[in-house]
């Protein structure tokens, strides 16, 4: 990788954050899974409770295996709790299940970042795939034309981590309370639950700032190079 003033001063900053948010996500998670919830239900049974009670009852929720691989599939309609989560009536599991019922209520109420981010989902797929290596070979070839549409291109990859955000900050709010107004946690367990999902939302934070930084890294030295 070229090392230059601009990754020094705006990347590598955003890099760090993003392996402290890591980190921070990786212990929340791992403290609280060895609190169990008061009620002793399960992560699966929180997330088919939640669905059911929404009228998402057509919403299988299936174990996948990984270490918080857990999501919501809106191309499928399917939970997918991971092998930490599944089983576990931890009070951390049961978070992260509430958490991706949280995704499959906001695409069943058609909540508009949700679809926004679905929207552009394959437009950023391509983007991510072609803008590095258009503004390299921009770059080695002098063809500034090549490294503006590589930039543009990288663009759109930060604008989804930006629309990112809002969802998922709205799927941990959903989550809690839900979690809250059904008595599935009592109070101090609730608390808990929330720094650990605090935690998951620092990692999105910390991927768009390093999305952010890497764009005005390229901006900066494009123009140097102009």
């Amino acid at each position: 990788m070229y090392i230059d003033s601009y990754y020094i001063i705006l990347v590598l900053p955003a890099v760090l954050l993003s392996m402290y948010a890591q980190f921070k996500v990786n212990s929340t998670f791992n403290k609280f899974s060895k609190v169990m919830s008061t009620r002793g239900v399960t992560a699966r049974d929180v997330a088919r409770m939640i669905l059911d009670r929404h009228g998402l009852n057509y919403i299988p929720v299936e174990h996948i295996s990984g270490n918080l691989s857990d999501h919501y599939d809106p191309k499928s309609k399917v939970v997918r709790l991971s092998d930490s989560v599944y089983n576990s009536s931890s009070i951390a599991s049961i978070g992260v299940a509430a958490h991706e019922c949280g995704h499959a209520i906001q695409h069943a109420t058609s909540y508009s970042p949700l679809n926004i981010r679905n929207m552009i989902f394959p437009v950023v797929n391509i983007s991510s795939t072609l803008s590095m290596p258009l503004i390299i070979l921009g770059f080695i070839m002098s063809y500034a034309p090549l490294v503006e549409i590589g930039i543009i291109l990288f663009s759109a990859v930060v604008l989804f981590q930006i629309i990112t955000l809002p969802v998922e900050f709205n799927a941990s709010r959903r989550a809690l309370a839900i979690l809250d107004e059904n008595g599935i946690l009592v109070s101090n367990e609730l608390k808990s639950t929330k720094k650990v999902l605090s935690a998951a939302a620092l990692t999105y934070v910390a991927a768009a700032i390093v999305a952010i930084a890497n764009l005005l890294r390229l901006i900066l030295v494009y123009r140097d190079r102009d």
